[in-house]
């Protein structure tokens, strides 16, 4: 019988502040996206053609999405600490298809801008959709059982790595759904872009569901010891798999003309579908912050506030974001009319290739973004809190 969560620790301050944080930097990546002038015509992480500068605006925000993937299936073990097992695994498959559901209508609209949804996004929301209805059946089996199918999941995927290569592009869909990015015909010039590949997400919430049992298991200064050394073992075991050089990521580093950016080549690991080795660099990462950090500052409160409603605020910042590229774009000299046709290589409106700021200008941008955003998020995170009786709450 698992232990019960008592009132007072009814929310992790600390999972609430990682899950902020990175909620803040994923909008970095979003409004890079959106604003920066080299978004569309080059890749950030090329390091042949970036600067450390333009490597680090993208490399950081890989944080986000496992991050957030993975305290996804810590905060249900929590609430399964309040809840029946059959409450939960209700719980988990409907919001579960509630957000595949939000996904394709409600997000794609928001970075697209499409109104005729000529292509259908399949992001982390979808990802996590998908994770929270399997871990929902999952949550039946045995602990040690759910836990082994995480680690061989998570460890071995990248076998997968080796088939593909054989394959070339003959493979079915159903592997696509699984392991690999790609965007498929529907119907009517109708496209769909798999980005987030189902298989690696599935094991690491599964990882994250049964990680929350530390949070039950410890007190608060034990509990930091064994988050402290099992980031910092996750870590070592990153570095010594990379150096290596076999297994891992499908896409080995290399030395560079520089110390630097070998270091950048050495760290340059794979998100889509995010590699063994991209997970422990980022999850290693994850489990130190959990247990070096401290919740009271003013700067602490604040980012709190984001890692309290995730889901609203992950709705919000798109449309906000593609709201202000619509206003840029227009101030710019293109017409509405410009901006509904698109260009023929994106699938966003009133975007085009080659225009928009510098990368000091995205990060301006970006932070006027998370300032309009704080007042949304503190007022819904009250609203939250007043009417607590409201069951569909639960599921934005």
């Amino acid at each position: 019988m698992q232990p019960t969560l008592t009132a007072e620790r009814k929310r992790i301050t600390s999972i609430d502040l990682l899950r902020g944080l990175v909620m803040i930097i994923m909008a970095l990546d979003h409004t890079r996206d959106f604003f920066h002038k080299e978004a569309f015509t080059g890749d950030p992480l090329d390091l042949a053609n970036t600067s450390a500068f333009l490597f680090f605006t993208r490399w950081i925000t890989h944080f986000c999405a496992p991050v957030f993937v993975f305290l996804s299936g810590m905060s249900a073990w929590l609430l399964g600490m309040r809840k029946p097992k059959g409450e939960l695994c209700r719980f988990l498959i409907s919001r579960g298809a509630w957000l595949i559901l939000i996904e394709v209508f409600v997000v794609t609209f928001g970075i697209t801008g499409d109104i005729h949804y000529g292509f259908i996004v399949l992001q982390v929301i979808w990802a996590i959709g998908v994770s929270m209805i399997i871990l929902g059946l999952a949550i039946w089996l045995p602990y040690n059982l759910l836990l082994a199918l995480g680690i061989v999941i998570v460890c071995g995927h990248n076998l997968l790595d080796f088939a593909e290569k054989n394959a070339g592009t003959d493979l079915p869909f159903w592997w696509y759904l699984l392991h690999k990015q790609t965007v498929v015909p529907l119907w009517n010039n109708h496209l769909l872009g798999v980005f987030y590949p189902l298989l690696p997400w599935i094991g690491l919430m599964m990882l994250g569901y049964c990680s929350g049992k530390i949070f039950a298991a410890f007190d608060l200064k034990k509990r930091n010891t064994v988050l402290l050394g099992a980031g910092i073992g996750i870590l070592v075991f990153f570095i010594a798999l990379r150096f290596i050089n076999v297994y891992g990521d499908p896409v080995p580093w290399t030395v560079q003309s520089n110390n630097l950016f070998t270091l950048l080549s050495f760290v340059n690991v794979q998100k889509y579908p995010p590699s063994l080795l991209y997970l422990c660099l980022t999850i290693g990462a994850a489990f130190i912050f959990l247990a070096l950090a401290k919740t009271n500052g003013w700067l602490s409160r604040i980012i709190i506030v984001f890692g309290r409603v995730p889901f609203f605020y992950y709705i919000i910042h798109f449309y906000l974001l593609h709201a202000l590229s619509f206003i840029a774009y227009l101030l710019r000299g293109h017409s509405l009319a410009e901006g509904m046709a698109g260009v023929p290589e994106l699938p966003f409106k009133f975007i085009k290739p080659g225009e928009g700021f510098s990368l000091p200008g995205v990060y301006i941008t970006w932070i006027l973004v998370v300032i309009i955003l704080y007042p949304l998020c503190k007022w819904y995170d009250h609203y939250k809190n007043k009417h607590k009786e409201k069951w569909w709450l639960s599921y934005l």
